[in-house]
């Protein structure tokens, strides 16, 4: 810790250092205003919500690919596996960059035609994370990722984050995140070392069943830093600064949030918009996300910008155990509303207690009730076709009536 501390003095403060870490690659959470910290299997986004693997049952294999302005590119790659009940790990590699840049060195002649001198640079990210849960309602995380970088010179950088999410109730969940706990340092070439501060982020999602639509509609909120002061606006056009610190102007800090909606049809089909920051209309997102078979999903998100072009992502997801051992689906006669699951549950349990049998009507376990195992009390429908009542014998041995 001494030697960090006298080291940190070497070092030059910035804001973004390892920003590349910060691109969130995946479609779903891209459209979704890039709300990754409240997005739960995106796998895709592990680098910013490492908890999420806390629930992963399979192993899954994600890509995706991202082509922004003047031919630069983003390919993103991630290997999600369980390790047993309640956790597992994430390996991600990732490209951001671009090729074929032409370039003329001070002091030399402008070719002629398309005879320039060429160049590439590019950032080569790894990431590994891990996810657990530690309580019923209680899940943590840690990621701990690298980067290479190839520009005019080369670099090297590292960021440890940590995270930890919350259910608050049955579809309710907050997270939080503190990027760069290690500090996020980059050295290049020169010699030169810079780095920044951590910082700490909110987040929270919530879902709510619509039986009337077959579907279920989700709500995704994620908020700016908590700890430094950032400019946060996507405005170009003034200079003005937006995205105050919470404790300095509240409304100003939620203003630099980011957020999404999403609804997902029961047979597979999701729509989603979102914001990526609430500051203005014009970093609207848009997307769709379809699940072609259990083991494969495909997504795709739009992303608008005051002045940059807009982007275009796709993101697909295979499972290669779900290849080799599908699911079986339930009937679909046996398949259950979960909106009225304890409202069934809670009427059951009246029927039950209201038709318990008398006692006389009851035959003892051991007795030899040959064709008719009960004989129903006098004045009975002797009818069993009539009678809007059936007659189940229960696992102890006793009986009871159904309405």
């Amino acid at each position: 810790m001494l030697v960090a501390a006298i080291q940190a003095f070497a070092m030059d403060r910035v804001s973004g250092a390892n920003a590349t870490l910060d691109v969130e690659p995946g479609a779903r959470s891209a459209a979704l205003g890039s709300a990754i910290m409240a997005v739960d299997g995106d796998y895709l986004g592990l680098v910013s919500n490492p908890y999420q693997l806390s629930n992963i049952r399979y192993g899954w294999a994600s890509f995706s690919h991202t082509a922004y302005f003047e031919d630069t590119q983003y390919d993103f790659a991630s290997a999600a596996v369980p390790l047993g009940e309640g956790q597992g790990l994430g390996i991600s590699f990732a490209r951001f960059g671009a090729d074929d840049i032409p370039y003329i060195r001070e002091g030399e002649p402008i070719p002629e035609g398309s005879d320039y001198n060429t160049l590439s640079y590019a950032d080569w990210m790894f990431s590994i994370t891990f996810g657990r849960r530690i309580l019923p309602r209680l899940d943590i995380g840690v990621g701990f990722h690298g980067l290479y970088r190839e520009m005019d010179q080369t670099g090297w950088g590292f960021r440890g984050d940590a995270g930890v999410r919350y259910r608050l109730v049955d579809k309710l969940f907050v997270s939080g995140l503190l990027k760069g706990w290690t500090s996020s340092a980059t050295t290049w070439e020169s010699g030169e070392v810079e780095y920044s501060s951590p910082e700490f982020y909110l987040a929270a999602n919530y879902s709510l069943q619509v039986s009337y639509l077959y579907g279920t509609l989700g709500l995704y909120w994620q908020s700016a830093g908590l700890f430094h002061h950032e400019a946060r606006s996507l405005d170009f056009d003034t200079d003005e600064d937006s995205g105050g610190r919470l404790w300095d102007d509240p409304v100003d800090w939620l203003s630099g949030g980011r957020g999404g909606v999403e609804f997902t049809f029961d047979f597979g089909l999701s729509l989603r918009a979102g914001l990526s920051s609430f500051t203005t209309f014009q970093s609207v997102t848009a997307g769709a996300g379809l699940v072609i078979m259990k083991f494969l999903r495909v997504d795709y998100a739009f992303e608008s910008h005051p002045v940059l072009s807009p982007v275009h992502r796709v993101s697909i997801s295979i499972s290669p155990y779900l290849f080799s051992h599908p699911e079986k689906s339930a009937p679909i006669e046996h398949r259950v509303d979960l909106a009225r699951e304890a409202e069934v549950q809670d009427v059951s349990a009246e029927v039950e207690e209201k038709s318990t049998p008398d006692p006389e009507t009851v035959a003892p376990e051991d007795a030899d009730l040959g064709e008719n195992p009960v004989q129903p009390a006098e004045g009975a429908e002797e009818s069993k076709e009539s009678s809007d009542e059936v007659l189940y014998k229960a696992p102890a041995g006793g009986v009871y009536w159904e309405e």
